[in-house]
């Protein structure tokens, strides 16, 4: 029977004795702030916990290695029939392929799905979605101080990661004033902002940087320059020496260009396939609106993906021309869509 809320989860987390907590594939700040951060919680608790993530998402970004995420598995443990699967910030169970690795021969057993997407599919027997957070790590901040849970420096710093990241260091519309109130309680608990800051925005590897030179000689244009455009290849991540990862944070470039509604970068996955920009290989595409008024997550939903009204991203073979066609016509639909300006 699924239930829903914050009252049930709480029950739940009160009530559970072993957890393995688990995120979205590829995590980024938020998927990895409360990850560590949800264990941290159910460890003060005295509960048995223990974190996943895929071998395929190892090594992690480097920007976040700085994280005690030492004792992560990569394998279900041996358990897991009788331990409560806890995903955090996964809007759909698509998004971690990983996860059917930790069904139990009986079926799931209990799964609490704490997320802050708004179009996130209920697929836990306990739901606690709340879009008006600005991240997943304010959802774990709140659950701490119910469950009476004290903020110290290790937790504090997870949660602020998963802070930051999402709300763009406070510059995202996701920001609210409960954001900066979270952000002045974790650093009266011990965050350093200025070493996280440079752990997280400064201290890139030069490969990264030439990525970024890359992705932006590919810029192109469309539609009264309302649509920006790139793309990545197997080539430029290999002519810049980069990992996959390196790709993030292109896009924020793209979306803010003056004149942008919606700012797209595709990328190539280095995992096998053509390495031709149009030759058929899986790629990763990531939206940004640069105009409130319109809503990429219906676009990638569109494509089987998902995410926020101002963020969003899916997976997709389909050739160069044929994505950004595809691309101009769902942007197009959406400004029909719009009130007529008075």
């Amino acid at each position: 029977m699924l239930r829903s809320g914050r009252a049930a989860v709480l029950e739940q987390l009160r009530a559970l004795e072993r957890a393995v907590v688990v995120t979205h594939e590829r995590p980024d700040g938020d998927a990895l702030g409360s990850l560590l951060g949800m264990h941290e919680l159910l460890l003060a608790l005295g509960h048995d916990s223990v974190m996943f993530v895929a071998e395929s998402d190892l090594p992690l970004p480097s920007e976040y290695r700085f994280l005690p995420l030492q004792g992560v598995i990569t394998q279900p443990p041996a358990d897991v029939a009788s331990r409560t699967v806890i995903f955090v910030d996964c809007g759909n169970i698509e998004r971690n392929p990983a996860a059917e690795r930790l069904r139990p021969s009986e079926g799931w057993g209990t799964i609490i799905n704490v997320d802050h997407h708004h179009d996130n599919s209920r697929f836990g027997s306990v739901n606690y979605v709340d879009p008006s957070a600005s991240c997943t790590a304010e959802m774990v901040w709140e659950l701490a101080h119910a469950l009476e849970v004290p903020i110290d420096t290790e937790l504090a710093v997870a949660l602020y990661v998963g802070l930051i990241t999402d709300t763009g260091c406070f510059m995202y519309e996701n920001t609210s004033p409960r954001a900066h109130l979270m952000a002045a309680e974790l650093i009266e608990a011990g965050v350093d902002v200025h070493a996280i800051y440079q752990q997280v925005y400064e201290d890139i590897p030069f490969a990264k940087l030439a990525l970024l030179a890359r992705g932006l000689a590919n810029v192109q244009r469309y539609d009264e320059d309302r649509l920006t455009v790139a793309y990545l290849s197997a080539e430029d991540f290999a002519a810049a020496g980069a990992q996959e990862s390196y790709a993030e944070g292109v896009i924020d470039h793209l979306r803010a260009v003056r004149g942008t509604a919606v700012a797209a970068l595709a990328r190539d996955r280095l995992d096998g396939g053509s390495a031709a920009p149009d030759g058929g290989r899986q790629r990763k595409v990531s939206l940004r609106a640069a105009d409130t008024r319109l809503d990429v997550s219906a676009i990638a939903r569109l494509q089987g993906g998902g995410g926020h009204r101002a963020a969003a991203g899916f997976s997709t073979s389909l050739s160069w021309e044929d994505l950004v066609t595809f691309l101009r016509n769902a942007l197009a639909a959406q400004l029909r869509d719009l009130p007529a300006e008075t």
